[in-house]
């Protein structure tokens, strides 16, 4: 499978019937793209695999609050890594 417009046409079908690895596959090139508004909607979806892609790169950038809306909208993962963020030493602390 190639990856054009058709294609994610095609995913895109085959989520809105419930084929939750093709919400996955949507996941996997959103993320390729970049397009963090694509992975939020696949998230609100609720795909687990955007979840875990947008939590990836909160934790990167330790983005707090990215991790916060993200364990909001139900992602146990994102509200895991903020506790452990949270749990770490304080800034300039021994």
């Amino acid at each position: 499978m190639t990856h054009s417009g058709a294609d994610r046409a095609t995913l895109r079908a085959l989520a809105d019937e419930g084929n939750e690895k093709a919400l996955d596959r949507l996941a996997d090139l959103a993320e390729a793209r970049g397009d963090l508004d694509e992975l939020h909607e696949l998230l609100d979806e609720g795909c687990a695999r955007a979840g875990h892609l947008l939590t990836r790169r909160a934790v990167a950038a330790e983005d707090l609050l990215e991790l916060q809306r993200l364990s909001d909208a139900g992602c146990d993962e994102a509200g895991d890594e903020l506790d452990r963020l949270l749990d770490g030493p304080a800034p300039g602390g021994s």
